[in-house]
């Protein structure tokens, strides 16, 4: 390891300052663009030691937690990054991609998160000899950052987080590091902990002694096993309620995703056949049913059973039919996609390579396609293009503030 001064050019993709060393690009975690720094480099990597020349864009982060010359959480990567800057930055992180896959549409201003926005967050928990640590892992380790504030949350998280981890305590016997899967619902909060052993029937009965003793506790399962339901957790989807499985999929913040579903039900139209692909427990699905029939398939039952009973249990809908289907393997092919006038799909990062070579050579007027991945949807656009579709707008949506994760929004048509 040497320790030398260099200059930072540019952000990389995950965050990181970048300077150009002579066998290569350095990334720097916590510098910007504009900025001279000392640091101990260690191959490509190097680790910030002080700043000389500090970009005018550097601000003062709002987290104690996120502090590079201490116990820094892992959490967030751009808390010292102005505003202005960082919308940019993760609106190129969209246009980087689609243009590497030689596509060039136009892509609108980011769609901002904001502090306390957070309905979801994915802690990590361990019970050591002296202590019991909740919160996030440093950047890059398996070291835990035990965590007493968290900006990004929503406000119904943070004033339980003692709740939180008086109930990962109840869990832990080991000192194996387990996650505690946190979504804020209207009827309080759900703990999906995996990564644990089988509960014994005491660490049972400890569980759910601390949940009744706790108040705004909804539910606490464990490896998708339900310990204790006081109250079903219920979410709203464009006002159908439903109340998802343990550690169900569901968007991080509830302003991203009624964002999407807004650019999704305005591309659709007056579509009278949808086909919602990937659909988990029905953030699109539900809402599609306002006004079209609507066909969801999803790889996993449990959602899907969520979304067939808040369907049947809801005035007012379209008929919606569910189909359990693992679509990396065994997309909609052709013949079935002739029977909609529009698709929607929303798949992992992973994207749906398989799904959209068989939509570009369908007849499908109208696709809406909904990311978490870049690189995924520039590649999965890339193959709607060249099987005769035209991009209409592509919209960047910030949900993991602070992060380098960015989702996009993107609307064809044949």
């Amino acid at each position: 390891m040497s320790t030398e001064t260099v200059k930072i050019t540019r952000l990389g993709t995950q965050g990181h300052g970048i300077a150009e060393g002579a066998q290569g690009p350095i990334y720097v975690p916590y510098a910007l663009p504009g900025e001279t720094v000392a640091i101990a480099r260690n191959g490509g990597h190097g680790t910030l030691i002080s700043i000389t020349e500090t970009s005018t864009d550097r601000i003062a982060p709002l987290c104690r937690h996120f502090d590079p010359d201490r116990d820094a959480c892992g959490g967030c990567s751009l808390q010292h990054l102005a505003d202005a800057p960082y919308r940019a930055f993760k609106r190129d992180l969209v246009i980087e991609a689609l243009r590497s896959r030689g596509l060039t549409p136009e892509v609108g201003a980011l769609i901002a998160a904001h502090p306390g926005e957070r309905r979801r967050v994915v802690l990590s928990a361990r019970k050591t000899e002296k202590d019991f640590l909740i919160g996030f892992n440093r950047a890059e380790t398996n070291h835990i950052v035990s965590i007493e504030e968290c900006p990004i949350a929503s406000q119904g998280i943070m004033a339980r987080l003692g709740a939180i981890r008086a109930i990962g305590q109840a869990l832990a016997t080991g000192s194996e590091t387990f996650r505690i899967t946190v979504l804020e619902t209207l009827s309080g909060l759900d703990l999906a902990a995996d990564g644990l052993k089988p509960l014994s029937d005491k660490q049972r009965r400890t569980v759910t002694e601390t949940v009744l003793s706790l108040k705004g506790i909804a539910r606490v399962s464990v490896n998708g096993e339900v310990v204790i339901e006081p109250q079903k957790p219920v979410i709203d989807f464009g006002g159908v309620k439903v109340a998802p499985p343990p550690g169900a999929f569901t968007q991080a913040t509830k302003p991203a995703e009624d964002a999407m579903a807004e650019l999704v039900l305005s591309h659709v139209g007056k579509a009278k056949r949808v086909l919602d692909l990937f659909a988990g427990s029905g953030t699109f699905a539900l809402r599609l049913a306002r006004t079209a029939k609507v066909h969801a398939a999803e790889g996993e039952e449990k959602p899907l059973k969520a979304l067939e009973h808040a369907a049947r249990n809801t005035q007012g809908l379209k008929p919606v039919t569910i189909e359990k289907r693992d679509l990396f393997r065994r997309p909609m092919m052709v013949q079935e996609l002739k029977n909609y006038d529009a698709v929607v799909f929303d798949p992992p990062r992973a994207g749906a390579e398989a799904q959209v070579k068989e939509l570009a050579r369908s007849t499908v007027k109208t696709v809406a396609a909904v990311s978490c991945n870049p690189a995924t949807l520039a590649r999965d656009l890339r193959t709607l293009v060249d099987g005769g579709y035209r991009i209409k707008s592509v919209t960047p949506i910030d949900q993991f503030l602070w992060s380098p994760h960015v989702e996009a929004v993107a609307l064809l048509e044949r």
